[in-house]
């Protein structure tokens, strides 16, 4: 389950862009963090249900915690996370790149200075935790990713990882932390976008032991493979190393992600907060379309076998299929009313990258390459929640 700003932390934002809003709307995020943190404390017993609004305004008046973590640092830590960057000019961190590595160094050393232990695994997560109380207790794990795709919007996963470690930290200062009824772990995971090595939750999927150990073979464009870019970052893995990152789901308690909705739903709606209640399903393709390769002056239009004419062609019957799913589907049994219906209102479908061989403008290509295509069925169910 996880919590979703307002689309004024959307993907494309640019950081000077309404300031004043983005410090409120941070700092009613990482409040509410707080709070939930607060719930999981040791006695008092009577902090069991939710606060009330004398209770929330004597958490305001011990010391400035709130404005001086929970707002101003962690702004702060957003803009600084926002910059660590392998881009000139634009946000870009992927897999293990320099950058990633600058930013695994950042992270554990807020972490850190959070009160908690910290470690980077085999396959390049970073773990901040706190045992609590009660050490041999179910774990509560938050986090997000730190990796971004290529112009990225300095909220997506920064957002959740600084949010945690700022809840976490105001909890240190308050003398809570090690009261907690069970450890709390945060994960900033190194892998989501799959950007680089076109395979996605490369550090989700790990901990979750559903990552076949045939990945570590997987290459990027520069032919370097994942376990070889782990060993130049001085982390060694091995099949058998990998299959020991599973944590076994009798250890969890739960997971918690805060992430920016990334979309104009919630703006549109006029709620500040929405709560996902499903996970979106997700299909990727690449995709190669052949044809006849020829001279484009010589060769005429009736005999062309022209793939780049047919990926076009391709490109738009899939958008009219995503706008109106009705139209395509054949109804078997197994389809009904209300499912097309869902579809209508939810099915995405992207084209988000295309190369052609040769790739010269006076010749008809041979290939339409890396026609990759994003097809997703989104799952986010929207409601008000009320706060001041």
């Amino acid at each position: 389950m996880s919590s979703s700003t307002t689309a004024s932390f959307h993907k494309c934002f640019k950081p000077n862009h309404h300031h004043h809003q983005h410090h409120a709307f941070t700092f009613a995020f990482l409040h509410s963090c707080f709070f939930f943190f607060f719930l999981l404390s040791a006695p008092p017993p009577a902090c069991a249900s939710t606060f009330s609004g004398n209770e929330t305004g004597d958490l305001e008046k011990q010391g400035d915690l709130f404005p001086q973590i929970l707002r101003d640092e962690a702004v702060g830590r957003l803009y600084q996370l926002g910059k660590v960057s392998d881009g000139n000019g634009y946000l870009e961190r992927t897999f293990l790149s320099p950058a990633s590595m600058r930013a695994i160094n950042v992270i554990r050393e807020w972490m850190e200075d959070a009160g908690l232990r910290t470690w980077v695994d085999q396959m390049g997560n970073v773990h901040g935790r706190v045992e609590g109380v009660n050490p041999n207790a179910e774990a509560l794990l938050i986090g997000s990713h730190m990796d971004t795709v290529v112009d990225a919007g300095m909220f997506d996963g920064s957002l959740g990882i600084v949010s945690a470690i700022s809840a976490l930290k105001a909890l240190k200062v308050n003398g809570k932390l090690e009261k907690l009824k069970r450890p709390v772990e945060v994960i900033a995971f190194c892998d989501e976008e799959g950007v680089r090595f076109q395979t996605t939750f490369l550090g989700s999927g790990a901990i979750a032991g559903i990552l076949p150990a045939t990945t570590l073979e997987i290459s990027d464009k520069r032919d370097a493979m994942i376990k070889d870019v782990l060993k130049e970052n001085s982390i060694e893995i091995t099949e058998e190393s990998l299959l020991q990152l599973k944590y076994d789901p009798k250890s969890v308690w739960g997971y918690v992600e805060i992430h920016i909705e990334q979309g104009p739903v919630l703006e549109q709606k006029g709620f500040p907060l929405g709560v996902v209640k499903g996970i979106a399903g997700q299909t990727r393709l690449k995709v190669t379309v052949r044809g006849s390769q020829g001279h484009a002056g010589t060769v005429p239009m009736s005999m062309r076998q022209d793939p780049m004419a047919a990926a076009a062609e391709l490109i738009v019957v899939m958008e009219n299929l995503c706008k109106n799913p009705e139209e395509f589907l054949s109804y078997d049994g197994h389809c009904s009313d209300s499912t097309v219906k869902s579809l209508s209102s939810s099915l995405v479908c992207t084209v988000g990258e295309i190369s052609t061989w040769p790739s010269a403008s006076n010749v008809i290509p041979g290939q339409v390459r890396d026609l990759n295509i994003s097809v997703i069925l989104p799952s986010l169910l929207v409601f008000q929640i009320q706060y001041s």
